[in-house]
């Protein structure tokens, strides 16, 4: 099984979703948030802010812990758990880093969960609980 880390931004009801690159080996060119592995005798926390300053320039400062969404991906025919914290304060302007995602914005929770390419389809119920 495979852990993820996924920073969910939120600043002023709006939360922050970027597309993933078209040549990315899994949920290629679908909306997500930012995130990445867990690297080995890594804590989750400890993989959230590498994985925050590696693909936005941002230090996380305050997050919290909204749960866990496992799924088997039959491209890998392995279970990946993504554990997702809801990021509220950093340090930095968010910008994209790399190239495994090719754009970012900025929506309002209700407006984002309408959108119909997500990476999971799970990301719907939780858009939907972040805004209220």
């Amino acid at each position: 099984m495979a852990d993820i880390v996924n920073g969910l931004l939120v600043r002023d009801n709006q939360v922050l979703l970027v597309r993933r690159s078209q040549h990315r080996s899994f949920y290629p060119d679908t909306w997500s948030f930012p995130g990445g592995h867990v690297e080995a005798a890594e804590s989750l926390d400890e993989a959230l802010v590498r994985e925050l300053r590696e693909e936005l320039a941002i230090v996380p400062t305050a997050w919290a812990s909204m749960g866990t969404i496992e799924d088997h991906n039959p491209a890998s025919g392995r279970t990946i758990r993504f554990h997702l914290f809801k990021v509220t304060e950093w340090q930095g302007a968010p910008f994209l880093r790399g190239d495994e995602h090719t754009e970012m914005r900025w929506l309002d929770p209700a407006v984002a969960a309408l959108m119909p390419d997500h990476a999971l389809p799970q990301y719907h119920d939780l858009l939907k609980a972040i805004g209220g």
